[in-house]
């Protein structure tokens, strides 16, 4: 892990703090990112979001090309990656519950895959300027999501989604 990575505060922090260490990051351009697959992990701040995506089995995003994004890439019970369709998944109800209450449902991952799964790409990226900084952001194509990253260091981002409706940022982390 370089220097910068430990900018991440393993336990998580404040919003405020995310917000902080996100704006002190540089740009990371589409050329950049676009590697390849990405492990993910959130930056816990207290969202109401906050453990959905690790308990649901969320593994990460795939950047092949600016428009060949697999916006969601989950990880079933055996550790198969397959790409989900964003429009199957009820984000909607994310931080509603208790994230513990998707352990059963990431348990049967497996059989809800022919469900869920896509082999099209359901999202573009973009450089876009967000909070001043022009950096690679991933445009959902069907649902009304950006995802902004910056670069912690040439093996991790920090992302933050931008969705409609959404009170608070909700962060991430994503390693190659």
């Amino acid at each position: 892990m370089t220097e910068k990575a430990t900018l991440l505060p393993a336990g998580g922090c404040t919003v405020a703090q995310a917000w902080e260490i996100f704006d002190s990051l540089p740009a990371a351009p589409v050329a950049e990112v676009t590697t390849g697959r990405w492990r993910g992990d959130e930056l816990p701040t207290g969202h109401p979001m906050d453990g959905t995506l690790t308990e649901s089995g969320w593994y990460g995003k795939q950047f092949d090309a600016p428009d060949r994004v697999h916006p969601l890439l989950f990880t079933d019970e055996r550790g198969t990656v397959f790409a989900v369709d964003p429009r199957r998944v009820p984000l909607s109800l994310a931080g509603k519950f208790p994230a513990r209450w998707l352990r059963p449902v990431r348990n049967r991952l497996r059989a809800l895959a022919p469900l869920l799964r896509t082999r099209k790409p359901t999202a573009r990226l973009r450089d876009i300027e967000y909070r001043g900084v022009v950096s690679a952001a991933m445009v959902y194509d069907h649902l009304p999501i950006i995802d902004h990253f910056r670069r912690v260091d040439d093996e991790t981002l920090l992302g933050v989604m931008d969705m409609r409706g959404l009170s608070e940022p909700y962060f991430f982390v994503l390693r190659r």
